[in-house]
């Protein structure tokens, strides 16, 4: 099946929404100063995402075949079991927003230019979730990320790209030699239906992550063994 494309996903960012992803106290003061920075990123913002659905093929004890392509991770594999179609997926904030968040120099614009373009990639993965669901009806899910585990490392998101045929021309996401996305703040990976509460967090033992999404899990940990 061709890729799916989604480029016009609505975006409307607000002070306020802003004011709570950056843990503002002080709203009243920090809405006077944010306003124009909020405006700009509506009238730019176009995040996008790309998917496809592939088919599942012969596994090994720490790998699968998805469309001929060998992803090598015990853990994916094991999510995979019992599936024969998963979803490799890009989703981005866009160049539109990533060009605008690199132009302030200021600090306090930066980071607040950063955290727009973080709501805004999280838009796209919501849009993408909601279409795939539209499409195929694969109810529960959850989804693997390159380099998110040492069990499937970073280098293997060129294996995603390659599933995806052009992310560039499509949506406007490179990969770079080492394997990072431009635009930062996009995502890639493996989507799948299951029936379990998966997150990637949960097989990560480091208690002082940032980004941590769900506590650390020894008895789901045991089972990828």
């Amino acid at each position: 099946m061709e890729t799916i494309v989604l480029d016009n996903i609505p975006f409307t960012v607000t002070v306020e929404a802003l004011a709570e992803k950056l843990k503002v106290r002080s709203k009243e003061r920090f809405a006077a100063e944010a306003e124009k920075l909020v405006g700009e990123a509506r009238a730019l913002a176009r995040p996008k995402a790309i998917y496809r659905v592939v088919y599942v093929g012969d596994r090994g004890d720490d790998w699968v075949l998805a469309a001929g392509v060998e992803l090598k991770s015990k853990v994916l594999r094991v999510n995979l079991d019992g599936l024969h179609r998963c979803f490799p997926f890009v989703v981005t904030c866009g160049t539109e927003l990533d060009k605008w968040a690199a132009s302030f120099t200021g600090m306090y614009e930066r980071f607040c230019a950063d955290a727009v373009c973080e709501l805004a990639l999280r838009s796209a993965v919501t849009a993408m979730e909601k279409d795939l669901n539209w499409r195929f009806e694969i109810g529960h899910s959850a989804m693997m990320n390159p380099g998110s585990l040492p069990d499937w490392p970073l280098d293997e998101q060129n294996k995603v790209f390659h599933l995806l045929g052009d992310p560039r021309q499509a949506i406007g996401v490179t990969l770079t030699d080492s394997y990072l996305m431009i635009p930062v703040k996009s995502l890639s990976g493996i989507r799948f239906a299951t029936e379990n509460d998966y997150k990637n967090c949960m097989l990560c033992p480091r208690e002082d992550c940032p980004g941590r999404k769900a506590p650390y899990d020894q008895k789901m940990t045991e089972r990828y063994k």
